[in-house]
């Protein structure tokens, strides 16, 4: 009986340790998945709903390059207070629509609202939804077979 009383106890019971890391793992795979989703890059939001965009206002739009159009005429960006302030007469709603491209700088909007507010326009709209490609190839291709045709003397 001494023998059993002299004697070391050598040996760890590691269930009780196995079991509380494999809770942990399960808990670490649940919630892993919510902090990548963090890291992803920002997404503008989709409108799902909202007014239309008529054409019975001024619509400055902005390619990816920075190109100015106001309703699909190129502008220069200089130019933009006096084409505003020339065309206002000529509009039902005294309104300047900014439809730009998802690539471009919040510089150049600005530079529209500063020209809106210089040409004394009341309400200035940015189109939620962004300048789409094909809007962007149609805008400089009816504006080079304009400049074409102003080339030509036609």
């Amino acid at each position: 009986m001494s023998s059993k009383k002299g004697k070391l106890f050598t040996e760890i019971n590691i269930t009780p340790l196995t079991d509380i890391f494999l809770v942990l793992l399960i808990i670490m795979m649940v919630v892993a998945p919510t902090f990548q989703s963090m890291d992803n890059a920002i997404n503008v939001p989709e409108i799902n709903s909202g007014l239309s965009i008529g054409e019975k206002n001024a619509t400055v739009s902005i390619t990816k390059e920075g190109t100015m159009f106001i309703n699909g005429r190129q502008i220069e960006s200089g130019d933009l207070v006096n084409e505003l302030t020339s065309l206002k007469p000529k509009l039902q709603k005294p309104e300047v629509v900014v439809k730009a491209d998802e690539k471009v700088k919040s510089s150049e909007i600005m530079k529209v609202m500063d020209a809106a507010q210089a040409a004394e326009y009341k309400k200035l709209v940015v189109a939620g939804e962004p300048l789409s490609k094909k809007e962007q190839k149609n805008l400089e291709n009816n504006n080079s077979t304009d400049n074409d045709k102003a080339k030509e003397g036609v």
